[in-house]
C-alpha cells in the first residue's frame, strides 16, 4: 500500500467551506459523487484523509475553511461487473469519452438489488477497457440521470478524463439543460430555484430541500417554453447537480412533474408515462484533452412528443 501521496494515483486538496460542521466521510462523500461511500470510507481507515494535515476519521467534524487532503490510490479493478450486450444511441464518441442519450427505465450503475442490466454493464461490453475508471461499481460515470430521466449523459474512457470533467461539472464549466412537463403555470417567464437539498426527513427515500447543515446547496434556473392549459413545458439550466435536483425543486415550488411517482401527488395522467417527463436535452462541455468545445443534443423520446400533442389538443 502507497504512502500518503506517494506512488501512482491522485491528491486532492480541499476547503470546506460551510459555516456549520459536517462529518469528514460525509462530506468527501458529497464531493466525489463518482466514488462510492464504502469505498470513502476505505480511504479514510487507510489513512488517506488529512484535515489540516492530521490524520482524519470518519466522524471528525468540519469546520469552515478547514483543509482537507484526499490521497486517491489507482482504482482496482472490476473483475466482477458482466458486460451485456445492449443498444446504446451514441451522440459523441471518441477515445476519451462518450455522450449518450439515455432511454427510460435504464439505472446508470449498479446497486444493491440491482447488479446488472444497467447502462455500466452496456458501456463495459461497449468500451472493454472501462473497468476500474473511477471506483467501485461506476466505472467511468461522470454524473448520473435518474432511471426513469432520458437525454445526455456523458461517460469518461480514462482517469484522466474523468477527472477533467468532473472538475467542469463542479466548476460549472460543463452546461447541463433540460426540458420537462409540469403541472400548473408558474408565474411569469423565467426564474431561479435556490434551495439546499438534503435527505427528506420523514422519508429517507426521498429528498427535500432541507435549512440544516446535512442540505447541500441547489440552484435551478428555468425558463417558460409554452402553456400548455393546466401543464407547462420548462426548460431548466443546471447550476449545481443534486440527487433529484429538478423534481425536488419543482415540487418545492408547487409545480412537480408530470409522471414524477416521488414528488407529485397527481396519479391521473393524460396519457400513460414510464416515469417523470424530464428530458436532459442538452449537454455542453469542454473536451478533456483537446479543449473543443462539444455540444450534444438528445431528441425528444417518442412518449414525451406524444404527451405534448395531447396537451396542446386539450
Amino acid at each position: 500500500m502507497s504512502e500518503f501521496g506517494e506512488g501512482e494515483g491522485e491528491l486532492l486538496t480541499l476547503t470546506y467551506p460551510k459555516p456549520l460542521p459536517m462529518r469528514l466521510d460525509r462530506w468527501l462523500v458529497a464531493q466525489r459523487p463518482e466514488q462510492s461511500r464504502a469505498r470513502i470510507q476505505k480511504f479514510i481507515d487507510a489513512g488517506y484523509v488529512r484535515v489540516n494535515g492530521i490524520t482524519g476519521r470518519a466522524k471528525t467534524p468540519l469546520r469552515s475553511n478547514d483543509v482537507v487532503e484526499l490521497w486517491m490510490p489507482p482504482p482496482e479493478p472490476l473483475p466482477y461487473l458482466v458486460a451485456q450486450a445492449m443498444s446504446l444511441d451514441v451522440l459523441f464518441e471518441d477515445e476519451h469519452l462518450i455522450v449518450l442519450n439515455k432511454p427510460a427505465g435504464l439505472t446508470v450503475h449498479p446497486a444493491p438489488g440491482n447488479k446488472d442490466g444497467t447502462l455500466v454493464n452496456g458501456l463495459l461490453h461497449h468500451c472493454p477497457d472501462l473497468p476500474g475508471i473511477g471506483g467501485e461499481l461506476r466505472p467511468g460515470i461522470v454524473h448520473r440521470l435518474d432511471k426513469d430521466t432520458t437525454g445526455c449523459i456523458v461517460v469518461a474512457k480514462s482517469q484522466e478524463a474523468l477527472v477533467k470533467l468532473q472538475v467542469q461539472i463542479q466548476k460549472r464549466i460543463a452546461s447541463r439543460q433540460y426540458l420537462a412537463v409540469v403541472h400548473g403555470q408558474p408565474v411569469g417567464d423565467s426564474g431561479t430555484i435556490v434551495g439546499a437539498i438534503g435527505r427528506h426527513p420523514a422519508d429517507r427515500k426521498k429528498y427535500a430541500v432541507v435549512h440544516d447543515a446535512t442540505g447541500r446547496h441547489a440552484c435551478t434556473h428555468w425558463r417558460l417554453i409554452e402553456r400548455l392549459g393546466d401543464y407547462s413545458l420548462l426548460r431548466f439550466k443546471l447550476d449545481t447537480g443534486r440527487t433529484h435536483q429538478i423534481r425536488v425543486h419543482c415540487a418545492h415550488v408547487g409545480h412537480p412533474i408530470v409522471g414524477d411517482p416521488t414528488y407529485s401527488r397527481c396519479r391521473k395522467l393524460p396519457i400513460e408515462l414510464p416515469g417523470q417527463a424530464l428530458h436532459a436535452v442538452q449537454l455542453g462541455l469542454d473536451h478533456p484533452i483537446t479543449q473543443e468545445r462539444l455540444v450534444c443534443e438528445a431528441p425528444l423520446p417518442e412518449v414525451f412528443e406524444r404527451l405534448l400533442a395531447v396537451l396542446r389538443r386539450l
